[in-house]
């Protein structure tokens, strides 16, 4: 009988412990995701930043839609307090996704959708979805559907 208490016991405390830090955005919340230049970005390299995870696909009008206000917000705040980091899903090839990074124009770092990466962020049931992370790492909106500059500048504050 005891064995069993201290069974139970031991496992409510893992599930006590688990559900806390879900809570605090602990598990999960240091991803490391390698672009298609080959750069790892780490969630913990960009503590002291905004950090827009953006899910997108090439087929996908909204999210063709969004990309000119993401440009314009990586580039004018990158230097000061903002990452965008685009992630393709659902794309024919990667010479394919260049070419459409290409004629949008997409200065933020492109990474290539897959397991690993919706093992690490999550996955989304709609494109785009945005995942977005406060200067201290943690996961505060998830965000499914167009994204606007205004928007974003809602949750982060104008440049």
């Amino acid at each position: 009988m005891q064995k069993i208490l201290s069974s139970l016991l031991l496992a409510f405390s893992v599930m006590v412990v688990s559900q806390s830090a879900l809570a605090d955005g602990v598990v999960g919340s240091n991803f490391v995701l390698k672009d298609t230049a080959g750069v790892k970005h780490r969630l913990a390299n960009y503590k002291g930043k905004w950090v827009l995870v953006n899910y997108w696909a090439t087929w996908c009008p909204p999210c063709l839609e969004e990309v000119p206000d993401l440009v314009n917000l990586y580039d004018h705040r990158r230097k000061k307090d903002l990452m965008v980091i685009g992630v393709v899903f659902e794309y024919e090839s990667v010479q394919s996704v260049r070419a459409y990074v290409d004629d949008m124009l997409v200065s933020y770092p492109i990474v290539l959708g897959d397991d690993s990466v919706t093992s690490q962020i999550g996955a989304a049931d709609v494109m785009p979805t945005t995942f977005i992370y406060n200067p201290q790492g943690e996961l505060v909106k998830i965000k499914r559907g167009l994204l606007t500059k205004a928007y974003i500048e809602k949750i982060i504050g104008p440049n």
